[in-house]
């Protein structure tokens, strides 16, 4: 069970009204009659849920922090409940506190819970649904601790600002230390842990949680814990004592941040009210810079901790009022939303029949639900976002209708008739809409201006593949069936792509991993039902250019599905250099694949439409790099300038697709001259692997990666000791904070568990195996399938994850037999 399945037991009770009220502004009286409510129960529910009181938070956790049977309410997908691990993103939308719990004069919060991937290779997923969120809680372990896949998302979440804290979990299991793992914390997260949970320890057996700041125990095992229960648990004077200790650390370190909470503490000292220290970690985490970090303990299979975690998350992380503006790309240029909205009502005032924007969403996960087709999951950032109205689809420039939209609760689902300002939910009925693309609404049903039409919250950065696979459709009517899955499948995971070979009529799938096409083939052939000859995963090699080409003139004046005319660029590709966008505006370009695509059009007064011609352009370009002159491998770690002159290139208004073709026949043409001239390189993936491993094992694997796998091995790290490689470890037991405080294991305060002074079958069985961590640079070719290798040298006793770390060139024979 997961955390995310504790959560849904403890709100699955009232699981109507909650249904009801995470969209209390939709309803009205027959939609109340039909769900057996009176008018008098609607009337109440309306005025509920202002944006203040909603939550988007999401759950980041390693492969398996937040597991512990593989049945999460969220892991809907057979695959998911299989290997116990989370594939895809899924959202989950409830009131809290509970309806029959919570004070009367209290306001209920809508949470809407978005579950992320835990394995490496579905970070694209993770990283995709980092901007939606407003708040995350990082779920570890409580026996490994601190693991590498844990470092990576916490790294995203400091670059997009996540307020964010950290659940300790499975505090119940043979080997958990909560000590541990708050030390871990500080090390290797780079953040000054803030200890607001005490375990309650009865021998070594965890039976509670006990709240620092108003040390009253806050959850118990075996109960619902509700207030009336939990009132009458008394805890002893040592453990009195020690979350007395808390708590005066807890506010000593944020005293250190925060002038409020310290001039508040010099007039009240020890009796300094709860209230004020909750307000105070609450402006603590609103920058989401990460230096100071709360820390909640718990068991999510023993339902111990989870409602104060939720009570939590009420409290401590922001509403959608509370982060910073967004901000929008708007063709070359990156500007606050409310910029973009003041031209539209502008617009709207003055030119009464001018189109304008009335809501705008970001589409951050397209899935395809076996009952009701593709299921559109979008944030909303402004305006009500109403079923059955036209979106323009910025990124595909057209517009689609939705024809329901749903309040999603893993495979359940409550329809709805709009979402408002900071809602999350799911649309049916879009055809085209895939993850990373921005729907707007507006005033009529014609296409928008040029300042409105291209929109975009955040384009998706996705990353190049790194392994493929070839499939062959067993008969022509598969063959259909097998595009339509694959499609289906890119537009629910956009780090997935296909391609298909007209002469060979083969397919192509790309994706980030091994696993990660694992999962992709299971979806294609028991979600889709799809029939194919599968081949293995093998390595994307790419191939890349080692001169710039000379300036490529291309001209395309063919008849495009029955429509004629003319359209013709000009292309420089030049090798990828650190240095090659110094001095270019972010907006100017466009990365995609690992390549730099910049589109020029010199002069002025243009007789086109700049944004959907530059598209256009872009699209081709992006096709022509797909496949190289060499062995057909993608281009990749190119910088692209093509030119479109209205003076020269302009024959009068061309198709998209005119314009595409031009500048893919630019860049094929560019590609072919290169590789004459011998101009064109092979390059490799090579990954940063991460190993967990008996001590015993290390000198042997180390030795495999460094002889056997053309590895560089980079660390080893005793994970006994205290210091962690993800922050600036120096040698001292120190790292640094976000704002640059350094960060000494001594100052870090942990509260010592159950069996630190006695001796215990735990203990004992925790000192058997002493674990390193090697950190080594290898080539994807030579690790495919190194998990066996491992289980081999280790009895099992490992883990492996694995990220894209660079490409590098393929020299001597090795290149030679890849020819």
């Amino acid at each position: 069970m997961t955390l995310f399945t504790a959560i849904r037991r403890n709100q699955m009770r009232c699981l109507s009204l909650s249904r009801l009220g995470s969209f209390p502004l939709v309803l009205n009286s027959s939609q109340c009659r039909a769900r057996g409510i009176t008018s008098s129960s609607a009337s109440t529910i309306q005025h509920e849920s202002p944006i203040k009181y909603i939550r988007n938070i999401g759950i980041v956790a390693h492969v398996d922090a937040d597991v512990d049977h593989g049945d999460t309410v969220t892991d809907f997908l057979p695959m998911e409940r299989q290997r116990g691990i989370t594939i895809q993103s899924a959202a989950i939308t409830f009131n809290w506190p509970k309806k029959d719990d919570q004070d009367p004069s209290t306001q209920p919060h809508i949470i809407n819970l978005i579950d992320t991937p835990g394995h490496v290779d579905f970070r694209f997923e993770v990283e995709r649904c980092m901007p939606i969120l407003d708040g995350a809680v990082c779920v570890i372990d409580g026996v490994e601790g601190v693991e590498a896949h844990t470092e990576r998302v916490w790294s995203s979440a400091q670059e997009f600002k996540i307020p964010r804290f950290i659940f300790v979990n499975k505090l119940d299991r043979e080997g958990a230390s909560y000590q541990k793992s708050i030390q871990d914390i500080g090390m290797k997260l780079n953040g000054m842990p803030l200890v607001c949970h005490i375990p309650l320890w009865e021998n070594d057996t965890l039976k509670g949680v006990v709240d620092v700041i108003t040390g009253r125990v806050v959850s118990s095992a075996g109960t619902t814990d509700s207030p009336e229960v939990l009132s009458k648990i008394s805890v002893d004077e040592a453990v009195k004592d020690e979350v007395e200790r808390a708590r005066e650390k807890l506010i000593e370190f944020l005293c250190e941040k925060d002038d409020e909470l310290l001039e508040l503490w010099t007039d009240h000292g020890k009796d300094l009210p709860s209230e004020f220290i909750k307000k105070s970690i609450r402006r603590a985490l609103r920058n989401g810079n990460g230096s100071l970090i709360p820390i909640f303990a718990g068991s999510s299979l023993k339902n111990i901790g989870v409602v104060p975690l939720l009570d939590a998350v009420n409290d401590y992380l922001p509403s959608p009022l509370d982060r910073p503006e967004l901000e929008v790309r708007n063709g070359e240029k990156t500007e606050p939303l409310s910029q973009v909205l003041q031209h539209s009502h502008i617009s709207k005032k003055h030119h009464h029949k001018e189109t304008h924007v009335e809501a705008l969403a970001s589409v951050f996960k397209v899935v395809n639900d076996p009952r009701r087709g593709m299921l559109t999951w979008v944030r909303v950032y402004y305006g009500m976002l109403k079923k059955n109205t036209p979106l323009w689809n910025t990124h595909l420039q057209g517009f689609e209708k939705s024809l329901n939209i749903m309040q999603i609760s893993a495979s359940k689902n409550v329809e709805v008739p709009y979402l408002a300002p900071g809602q999350i939910g799911a649309l049916t009925g879009l055809k085209t809409a895939r993850t990373g693309d921005t729907l707007i609404i507006l005033s009529s049903n014609k296409a928008p201006p040029p300042e409105f039409s291209h929109l975009q919250v955040r384009p998706p950065e996705i990353p190049p593949a790194v392994a493929f696979i070839v499939l062959d459709a067993y008969s022509p009517t598969g063959a259909k069936a097998l595009e339509t899955g694959l499609e289906n499948a890119s537009r629910e995971d956009p780090s997935l792509r296909w391609s298909k070979d007209e002469k060979t009529e083969q397919y192509t799938l790309s994706g980030m991993g091994a696993l990660h096409l694992e999962i992709a083939r299971d979806r294609l052939e028991n979600h889709y039902k799809v029939e194919a000859l599968w081949g293995k995963v093998v390595v994307d090699y790419k191939e890349s250019l080692s001169t710039p080409t000379a300036p490529t003139r291309a001209v395309f004046d063919k008849t495009v599905a029955g429509n004629t005319g003319i359209a013709a660029c000009t292309v420089v590709i030049e090798p990828l250099e650190d240095h090659s966008t110094d001095g270019l505006l972010r907006s100017s370009y466009i990365e995609r694949d690992g390549n730099i695509i910049r589109v020029q059009f010199p002069g002025e007064d243009h007789p086109f439409d700049i944004e959907a011609t530059r598209q256009h352009l872009i699209n081709g370009v992006i096709a022509g790099l797909a496949r190289g002159p060499r062995r057909g491998s993608p281009m990749y770690r190119c910088f692209v300038t093509l030119t479109y002159d209205s003076a020269t290139d302009y024959f009068g208004a061309a198709s998209g697709a005119h314009l595409s073709s031009a500048a893919r026949k630019a860049v094929k043409e560019a590609l072919g001259a290169a590789q004459q001239e011998n101009s064109i390189t092979l390059l490799e993936p090579v990954m940063r692997a991460t190993i967990v491993c008996p001590e015993a094992a290390a000198g042997v694997i180390q030795h495999d990666l460094h002889a056997a796998r053309g590895g560089h091995v980079l660390e080893v790290r005793d994970l006994q000791d205290g210091a962690g490689a993800g922050g600036n470890a120096n040698g001292t037991g120190n790292v640094s904070d976000g704002n640059g405080r350094e960060i000494n294991i001594d100052d870090i305060y942990a509260p010592p568990d159950s069996y630190d002074f006695q001796k215990s079958l735990r203990e004992t069985r925790k000192g058997k195996l002493r674990m390193l961590q090697i950190t080594a640079q290898v080539p994807l070719a030579e690790v495919l399938e190194y998990d066996g290798v491992l289980r081999s040298k280790t009895s099992g006793h490992h883990t492996l994850t694995m990220a894209l770390d660079t490409f590098e060139r393929v020299t001597g024979p090795r290149e030679k037999a890849l020819i």
